[in-house]
């Protein structure tokens, strides 16, 4: 029978493992490094993962109606892949975005209908932004649906049941190591999860920007790892909701400039073009990867999104052209 879908929902997850050779071969790593390349996802990025797990949930909840306006704060990927899907089932939708977004990203959530409100990135020094952002956006938008990517539950979720297992599948149980950063920590929480329940011997490396990396006063506008949060020293009640503290056996800072010199040197020694987010996540695994200790084990990489998304903000420009 052909095999035909009908709905790009249909399309989302089992996404591939790809192994890093080239590169790792190039690094004399001793581990096997492996990417789970998630730009095979129908929209782009993990987050169509956890979009549709968010509108098919309230939908079952009916907790969205036709024609109903979806609201949330996002980086990018999940605004982009949460306004595709609403146009897919006939909803509207609207994001607040920091004004350092990719400048990509917002053209893409524009192009599937969905209006964009710019935030200062200056707002996100302050330790509420969150919280007051939140207030904003159900002020502004009565009757909407706030699709909560950081607090909502199903997120998590999505990757235990999904995310997880196809790691668990395709590597026939022989993963030792989950390599991930934390936006909404949706990931590395649900994924690293089950795979600690298969083995409890894995251990989950969280990625975090460095120091130089982070806005400050003194440069609200820094090279940054696209949506990847700072995790370490942070109090419980500022990290996103969704984020498990206790999974994270151990956090690697990755300055911005590095994430993005790995990213380029995997487009031209695997021609896998990432996003800034991937390649900091690659550059971390890539440390675990080179430990005399793990030879022989095998380290995956989640590899969020596609480089595609930014090609205007100079992840893939040469500095020394």
């Amino acid at each position: 029978m052909a095999k035909i879908h009908n709905s790009i929902v249909d399309l989302i997850g089992n996404t591939p493992l790809l192994e890093l050779s080239r590169y790792a071969e190039k690094h004399n790593l001793p581990a096997r490094l492996i990417g789970k390349v998630e730009y095979f996802n129908p929209v782009g990025s993990i987050k169509d993962r956890i979009a549709w797990a968010i509108i098919d949930d309230a939908e079952r909840k009916g907790e969205l109606k036709p024609g109903q306006l979806i609201v949330d704060i996002t980086s990018g990927n999940t605004g982009i892949a949460l306004a595709a899907i609403a146009a897919a089932r006939g909803y509207r939708a609207k994001f607040y975005l920091g004004d350092n977004t990719s400048p990509d990203k917002e053209r893409i959530i524009r192009a599937f209908g969905a209006d964009v409100v710019s935030v200062p990135n200056s707002l996100f020094l302050d330790p509420s932004a969150l919280e007051q952002l939140f207030a904003r956006a159900e002020s502004e938008n009565p009757g909407s649906f706030i699709a909560n990517q950081l607090g909502n539950p199903v997120n998590p979720q999505k990757h235990y049941e999904t995310t997880g297992p196809e790691i668990w599948a395709d590597t026939d149980g022989q993963v030792d190591f989950l390599v991930g950063g934390v936006g909404t920590g949706g990931t590395v929480s649900g994924a690293g999860k089950y795979l600690k329940e298969r083995n409890p011997d894995l251990k989950v490396i969280v990625i975090e920007p460095g120091e130089s990396s982070l806005p400050s006063e003194d440069n609200v506008y820094p090279h940054e790892i696209d949506g990847v949060h700072k995790v370490d020293g942070i109090e419980a009640e500022l990290l996103p909701d969704n984020y498990d503290i206790a999974i994270a056996d151990e956090i690697v800072p990755v300055e911005a400039d590095a994430g993005y010199a790995t990213a380029r040197e995997l487009a031209r020694t695997e021609g896998l073009l990432i996003g800034s987010s991937a390649g900091a996540i690659v550059n971390a695994a890539t440390i675990i990867a080179a430990r005399p200790e793990n030879a022989g084990k095998t380290v995956v990489a989640v590899l969020p999104d596609t480089g595609e998304r930014y090609l205007s903000v100079g992840v893939f420009d040469d500095p020394e052209a």
